[in-house]
């Protein structure tokens, strides 16, 4: 299977480079491979052959997209539809990566993937929740995966930035506790994605974030423990660091349709985390 990526240098890309190491992976990203330009995507797409796109490019950046709201549209909504309709010209299975920003975090469970989606509360959840649209309107043949609180080789990532601000330099650091959500590898997502691609008949929406739940303060106390180090967490409230982005209380996803297309569970992310860090 000869698989085109997009953003492949991004933290997801990276690692799905190096975990679809059975298949033929053709990573791009700026410039050749331009998603708000639907004529450079038909030529790279006729020049590649892919059975299979996977759709990594996007803007992420949370809190610039609340500023810089043209510019998110333009990737995460213009640019998927662009994606999506070269993917349905050229008779290309597409999978597409998106997030749990899209829900508005106020549910008291986690968001399965039947739940209704509008976007959210930021303009980085309607851009993708847009983006999520445009696919399901021009690539029928599609798989939309939705991650969050992703850690990855290089980062950047919540993970390495505890790792920096624990130099010993501070005898405790604040960290939120009231936001609830299920920290994920990008180890677990890409593997999860193997079972996918080997499934062509699946279609639909999957979230693939690893099993059980945790604080970001319940996160950090972790990446401290695993690590040795001896930092001292202390919980604080979301309104005590302010962004122009409100962030979800939920983030929680239930992985309900893995259940039932009968495919292996996430890890939980406990064992992902520790894995991760051993490699660092």
């Amino acid at each position: 299977m000869k698989i085109l990526l997009t953003g492949g240098k991004g933290m997801l890309g990276r690692t799905l480079v190096r975990e679809l190491d059975c298949f033929e992976v053709v990573p791009t990203d700026l410039p050749e491979g331009d998603i708000t330009d639907p004529a450079q995507l038909d030529a790279l797409f006729k020049e590649v052959k892919p059975d299979t796109v996977i759709h990594c490019a996007a803007m992420t950046a949370v809190d610039k997209c609340e500023t810089e709201v043209d510019l998110a549209y333009k990737l995460n909504a213009f640019g998927s539809a662009n994606v999506a309709a070269a993917c349905f010209r050229n008779h290309i299975r597409l999978i597409a990566i998106s997030t749990d920003y899209v829900f508005d975090g106020n549910l008291d469970r986690p968001y399965n993937e039947f739940d209704t989606a509008t976007g959210g509360r930021t303009v980085y959840g309607k851009s993708k929740f847009a983006g999520e649209e445009a696919i399901r309107r021009h690539c029928p043949d599609h798989v939309i995966c939705r991650i969050s609180w992703l850690y990855g080789e290089g980062g950047p990532s919540f993970v390495h930035t505890m790792l920096a601000l624990a130099d010993g330099s501070r005898k405790e650091l604040k960290v939120v506790s009231d936001q609830i959500g299920n920290p994920t590898s990008t180890t677990a997502v890409a593997r999860q994605l193997k079972n996918i691609l080997v499934n062509r008949e699946l279609a639909g929406t999957f979230h693939l974030t690893c099993e059980g739940e945790a604080s970001w303060a319940d996160f950090a106390k972790e990446i401290f423990r695993l690590k040795g180090l001896d930092q001292k967490v202390v919980p604080c409230r979301t309104e005590d660091f302010p962004r122009p982005a409100p962030r979800p209380a939920n983030s929680r996803l239930d992985k309900m349709m893995l259940r039932l297309a009968g495919l292996p569970p996430m890890p939980p992310w406990q064992e992902a985390l520790k894995e991760f860090l051993e490699t660092l």
